[in-house]
């Protein structure tokens, strides 16, 4: 409940200021709390906002780009400014920190992103498959660099890979949570991240006694 209230008290301030593109967002995430996401309809979202159906359009092309629109915010709210000391943290809490950004973020409508990425995923919707891959890859690249892991070659493949797996393996854990303060996820992703970290410690150091580049 307090997740959607902040939700809530953040629409309010984006109304007031005006910011279109933002309401109908905050407006389509509403009217799909009150029925569902599959059924709402763009024509809806205008008419709460009392606003012509061709300015939803001059904004989202469709409902599958309000949805981006949705996981757009969870990527900025990954790549706010850190903490202090957060390079100081060992890559592993640092990963752990901003992977929790993205799922906090997203939160105060976890039901109906559920039913966004199901909606994506329907077999009548191929067109969505490519754009999502893409966009997946885009979230990985950029929770990297926010992380600052700087590795190349054979490594970097291996991170992008591993950090892949680590997301979507952690998402349907976040969905179905409802333990307090998400628990459940926080659990799962610590020691996940705690896994992977001894894992690549090992292959590494094998590596290197091998007398094989790590690069």
């Amino acid at each position: 409940m307090a997740a959607k209230d902040q939700s809530r008290k953040k629409t309010t301030k984006r109304a007031k200021a005006g910011d279109l593109p933002a309401r109908i967002l905050d407006t389509a995430l509403e009217l799909a709390e009150e029925t569902a996401w599959a059924p709402l309809k763009l024509s809806e979202v205008a008419a709460r906002l009392e606003v012509p159906l061709a300015q939803v359009l001059a904004h989202y092309r469709d409902k599958d780009a309000v949805a981006n629109a949705w996981f757009g915010r969870a990527l900025a709210a990954m790549l706010e400014a850190p903490p202090a000391h957060f390079a100081d943290l060992p890559a592993k809490e640092r990963l752990y920190l901003l992977f929790l950004r993205w799922f906090d973020a997203l939160t105060p409508h976890r039901e109906v992103t559920g039913q966004m990425l199901r909606e994506k995923l329907h077999p009548a919707h191929p067109h969505h498959w490519v754009p999502m891959i893409f966009n997946l890859s885009r979230t990985i690249q950029w929770l990297r660099d926010a992380a600052g892991l700087e590795a190349r070659g054979r490594r970097r493949q291996m991170e992008e890979v591993g950090l892949t797996a680590l997301f979507l393996a952690t998402l349907p854990v976040w969905l179905a949570d409802d333990s307090p303060d998400q628990a459940r996820t926080r659990d799962f992703l610590r020691a996940r991240l705690d896994q992977a970290d001894r894992a690549m410690a090992r292959l590494w150091a094998a590596r290197k006694d091998g007398g094989e580049e790590a690069s």
